[in-house]
């Protein structure tokens, strides 16, 4: 008797397509295995990895909150470098948004420096563009503003870039048929409609920076790093302990600020 169609049992993908997953599962577990025998790890290290967690933890408590005072400034330092790179950063990749956008930029070799900019921030870590710094402007807090703010201007500008492409052509039209200028169709057509996207996407990425600028110390870009390292180097673990519960309260704080400023703003 001839199967019926309400007798065939239902199946999400076809006999092809489910070998196929299946190969690419294992070719994903292959991969992942052939990376493991490539990297050099200590086995017996991993094992004992437990016992020197809590060793270390152990050696944390109590915090020492003798240099308070010293970790207070440090975490303002930190902010101020966060600000100050943020606020830089958002005026620079304006215009850079502006070029690398397809429906703004002049022409096709401004797209492709817009873009390429955007890229070239973008690829580099915060920490490389520290070190760079640190060997042109010496240690300090300065190199870490000018790291934050090339590494800012990529994330800005792409960002800032799409929603100028997603934008209403409409009132952009209307005002190109009324013969207004340039300057007016921005001021008027493309900035009302960029406005929203401009502040969230500034206030996320001081967020980010916020989270960021507390490693630059690491490499002698300033901040809260800095002393981090320092207690570090020394094995002073208690102090360790104190600047680290003093970070979480930093990123905390900034995350609940920006979450209340992104509810104002937009």
């Amino acid at each position: 008797m001839k199967e019926s169609i309400a007798d065939r049992a239902w199946s999400r993908h076809t006999r092809r397509q489910r070998w196929g997953r299946l190969a690419g599962m294992l070719l994903i577990a292959g991969a992942a295995a052939w990376s493991l025998t490539t990297i050099d790890i200590i086995w017996p290290w991993v094992w004992d990895a437990p016992n020197q967690i809590g060793d270390l933890f152990r050696r944390m408590v109590p915090p020492d909150v003798s240099s308070i005072g010293a970790i207070t400034w440090a975490l303002i330092e930190t902010l101020n470098i966060a600000t100050i790179a943020t606020f830089f950063a958002v005026f620079l990749s304006l215009p850079v948004a502006y070029i690398s956008a397809q429906n703004t930029t002049p022409n096709r070799a401004t797209l492709w420096l817009g873009r390429f900019i955007l890229v070239s921030s973008r690829s580099v870590n915060t920490l490389i563009w520290a070190l760079l710094f640190v060997a042109i402007f010496g240690p300090g807090v300065l190199a870490g503003i000018v790291a934050i703010m090339f590494r800012s201007l990529g994330f800005l500008g792409k960002l800032i870039g799409e929603a100028i492409e997603e934008i209403d052509r409409r009132p952009v039209e209307a005002l190109e048929a009324t013969g207004a200028s340039r300057a007016k169709v921005i001021l008027y057509a493309i900035v009302p409609q960029v406005v929203p996207t401009f502040f969230a996407v500034s206030i996320l990425r001081w967020d980010i920076n916020l989270r960021e600028s507390t490693v630059l110390g690491l490499v002698g870009a300033g901040g809260i790093g800095v002393i981090l390292q320092g207690a570090i180097d020394m094995l002073d673990w208690r102090t360790v302990a104190t600047i680290l519960l003093a970070i979480i309260v930093l990123v905390i704080a900034g995350e609940a600020l920006a979450a209340w400023l992104r509810k104002k703003v937009i």
